[in-house]
C-alpha cells in the first residue's frame, strides 16, 4: 500500500534461549521542523496496541551564522543520532498550506530544515511525511489540536519519559503512522 512504511524486520526480533523468539518494540523518530529548531521525539513502538514508549524528547537548534554550514551541521546530528540510536523509520510534520497569499520567509526557512533533516534520514533509514491535516482525517475521530490538548489522551497513549507539550505533535505523528 502506498504510504506505508516499511521496516527491515530483521532489526526487530530477538532470539531468547530455548530458540524462542519474540518481537522487539521498533524505534521510531517523530521530527518537527520550524524555521531555527527541529523538535524530536524518540520512541519505542511495540509490537501490539499498547502505549508508545518516549524514550527521549529533545530539541536540535540550528547553529547560528551561515545557514549553510548550519544545515551541514544539522544532517550530520541527524545521521549521527539515527545511527547511534538505531532508528527503524523515521516521520516528519510535512508542510501545511495556509491558502493566505504568498509564503514567509519563516515558513520558507522552516521547508529547508525540514528537507535537511528528510535527506538526512533518508539516507539511513525509511522516512514518512505526514501532514496535521492528513492525521486530522485519518486517525480517531478529532483535529490533531485536539489531541494535543488532551492530557488524558497522552496519559494512555504514552508511557517511559517525560513527552513537553510543546513535543506532542511529533509524537502525534508515531501514534498515527503507527496506526496507519
Amino acid at each position: 500500500m502506498p504510504g506505508r512504511l516499511s521496516i527491515d524486520t530483521s532489526k526487530l526480533y530477538k532470539v531468547y534461549d530455548n530458540n524462542r523468539v519474540k518481537c522487539m518494540a521498533k524505534r521510531w523518530l517523530g521530527l518537527s521542523a520550524a524555521k531555527d529548531s527541529v523538535t524530536v521525539v524518540n520512541a519505542e513502538i511495540p509490537s501490539d496496541s499498547g502505549p508508545i514508549v518516549i524514550v527521549s524528547d529533545d530539541t536540535w537548534r540550528l547553529q547560528k551564522g551561515d545557514r549553510a554550514a548550519a544545515y551541514s551541521v544539522l544532517h550530520q546530528q541527524c545521521a549521527d543520532y539515527i545511527k547511534e540510536n538505531g532508528i527503524a523509520a523515521v516521520v516528519v510534520k510535512a508542510s501545511a498550506v495556509t491558502g493566505q497569499g504568498s509564503a514567509k520567509l519563516g515558513l520558507l526557512t522552516g521547508a529547508e530544515v525540514r528537507g535537511v533533516v528528510m535527506a538526512a534520514a533518508g539516507a539511513l533509514c525509511p522516512v514518512k511525511s505526514l501532514s496535521k491535516a492528513v492525521v486530522s482525517k485519518t486517525y480517531g475521530d478529532r483535529k490533531v489540536d485536539e489531541y494535543v490538548a488532551d492530557d488524558a489522551f497522552w496519559a494512555t497513549h504514552t508511557t517511559g519519559g517525560a513527552l513537553r507539550k510543546l513535543s506532542r505533535e511529533a509524537a502525534m505523528l508515531l501514534i498515527a503512522a503507527r496506526n496507519a
